[in-house]
């Protein structure tokens, strides 16, 4: 057991976080303030292989691992969260699409999705089916070479300015054994977008509600096989807890800096902030859950990597400890500010609202609990 990164991680990390600091964060607040959806900041980060992370080096990406990845994604999110956490879900994308796609499918879409000269989203979520995702409604009923897709998803990352929309729908019966996943694209007949929805956070980064009407696609762009897409939803949503884990971690670090740095400097009656015993305890205790949340999100990376059994449950404890802990460390950091936390003239506020929705998006912490739950109680009635 080495808790040390290797040289080749570290050289990734520094790179990420010298990226980060030029290109990302320069222009965060602008991008939140004015909704700008960055994507020439990520085509940059694409360039450095930040688009296929996992993606393998035989399919055009860079062939890192999960581990890797945790570095990348909380040196960006140190800059901006929520542009980070919009190129995780890209790279799930780009991931599955490799994983679960044929030769003539990575050919055909890969080149694209890891320079980001096209952009992708994840489409999962419906009005009516949240938490209880394997309930969900889009239809997709096979007609000759075609799937002609009806439905409507909800809350989608990029939708309207994305290229490829990855669709979990239903092929079958009830349940998740009647799902599965197809690529569709924009420009494709039936395809249309809700309005662009108003956010308390990740304002670089568009949402809105993704529909299909009558909506013809090729069946060649079914991921997988009829039934599977259930598997690779949730297969896909395990690397994504881990790094938005990473993206909570990253944006909190920041915050933790800003707040040390500000008790260094600020005083009152007569001494500074950081001479407080209290104060100093409070800085403590959010480096201590910050650092415990690092290395569990690490720990569930390594897991992944190696397809450990008991991968998609440490990915559940490691989302839920990250997200968790990193808006509370966010929250500190606000309150440590005292009333300049709470304008934007700093960037704390920013934080604090990218981060809170980490909570709730790839599977609620809530969900988190009922997956270790399940398990836990598995192993005891076995």
């Amino acid at each position: 057991m080495d808790f040390a990164l290797t040289e080749e991680q570290r050289a990734i990390r520094d790179t990420a976080q010298e990226f980060a600091r030029a290109e990302f964060l320069p222009h965060a607040a602008r991008w939140d303030e004015e909704c700008i959806f960055p994507v020439e900041a990520l085509r940059k980060a694409a360039a450095l292989g930040f688009a296929g992370i996992y993606v393998r080096e035989a399919s055009g990406g860079a062939g890192l691992g999960r581990l890797e990845a945790t570095l990348v994604f909380e040196e960006l999110a140190a800059a901006c969260p929520s542009t980070a956490a919009y190129l995780s879900i890209h790279n799930m994308v780009a991931w599955m699409t490799d994983r679960f796609g044929s030769d003539a499918q990575r050919t055909k879409f890969l080149p694209k999705l890891v320079s980001m000269a096209h952009c992708a989203s994840y489409c999962l979520t419906e009005p009516g089916s949240g938490s209880d995702a394997a309930a969900l409604k889009t239809r997709a009923r096979r007609d000759g070479a075609d799937y002609v897709l009806d439905g409507t998803k909800a809350f989608i990352s990029g939708g309207g300015a994305s290229d490829v929309y990855a669709v979990m729908c239903r092929t079958g019966g009830d349940g998740p054994g009647g799902i599965s996943c197809i690529l569709v694209e924009k420009g494709t007949k039936g395809l249309a977008f809700g309005k662009k929805e108003k956010k308390l956070g990740w304002n670089s980064q568009p949402t809105t509600t993704v529909m299909f009407e009558n909506c013809r696609v090729p069946a060649a762009n079914r991921l997988g096989a009829e039934g599977e897409g259930f598997k690779i939803a949730m297969m896909g949503l395990d690397g994504g807890r881990i790094n938005i884990g990473a993206c909570s971690i990253g944006g909190a670090r920041a915050c933790l800096e800003a707040a040390q740095a500000h008790m260094g400097q600020r005083k009152q009656f007569g001494k500074a902030l950081s001479e407080f015993q209290a104060l100093q305890f409070r800085l403590a205790d959010m480096a201590t859950e910050l650092d415990a949340a690092r290395l569990m999100v690490q720990r569930a990376a390594c897991a992944l990597d190696r397809d450990d059994p008991e991968a998609s449950t440490q990915c559940a404890m490691a989302k839920r400890l990250a997200t968790d802990a990193g808006f509370d460390v966010v929250n500190e950091a606000l309150q440590l500010h005292g009333g300049y936390g709470y304008i934007k003239e700093y960037s704390i506020e920013r934080y604090l609202r990218d981060l809170r929705v980490h909570q709730i998006l790839e599977g609620t912490n809530e969900i988190m609990r009922v997956i270790i739950a399940r398990r836990l109680l598995s192993e005891r009635n076995r």
